[in-house]
């Protein structure tokens, strides 16, 4: 099948860590994914994205990192669910922290920011599949502040928008080319002349 720009954003999907392989990804594909970040479209080019990249050993420090920040937020035992986080940090190849940097005139409303910052990851996200890997955007944790995180630099102004894992899969192991059912056209579009 042809790699046209409606393939690729039809068949765009969530790889989730557990489907992921623990395999390689070349430097050069991590910057093909970043590049394509910094033409996404932004009101006056404020640029409002900012991504710190982790590997290797910094991805155990980040589960170990937020564990701690769960233990100092509550009183409660680490649930299962971030030791879960812990084993999917384990087998993503690469982790890109997703901040938005809000400019210090303020000279657009912010909402325009997130915008922007959401389509730059779209933009990952379109590129990463595109070159065959594995991606999805998580939320991040409400009680995850990132500035303590020791391994990164947070600028004043910058907020932690999510977390974009990128792994290896198998494409026979998971059911991406299967096109989920979306609304048609004219359930969300009005044409008016």
């Amino acid at each position: 099948m042809k790699k046209t720009l409606e393939n690729i954003i039809k068949s765009r999907r969530s790889i989730f860590p557990s489907q992921y392989t623990n395999g390689v990804i070349p430097k050069t594909d991590l910057l093909k994914i970043l590049e394509s970040a910094r033409w996404a479209p932004n009101h006056r080019k404020t640029e409002p994205w900012r991504y710190k990249v982790l590997q290797g050993n910094a991805l155990t420090d980040l589960g170990e990192f937020i564990v701690e920040q769960f233990s100092l937020s509550t009183d409660k035992a680490v649930p299962l669910k971030l030791k879960k986080l812990q084993e999917k940090l384990e087998v993503t190849t690469a982790m890109i922290l997703i901040f938005k940097y809000r400019d210090k005139k303020e000279s657009i409303p912010e909402w325009e920011e997130i915008a922007a910052v959401s389509m730059s990851v779209q933009n990952m996200w379109l590129t990463t599949h595109n070159l065959g890997y594995g991606c999805y955007w998580s939320s991040p944790k409400p009680f995850v502040d990132m500035s303590e995180f020791k391994k990164i630099t947070v600028e004043d102004r910058e907020e932690f928008l999510g977390f974009f894992y990128i792994g290896t899969y198998n494409p026979e192991e998971v059911a991406s080319s299967i096109l989920t059912e979306r609304k048609s056209i004219d359930q969300f579009t009005q044409f008016v002349d």
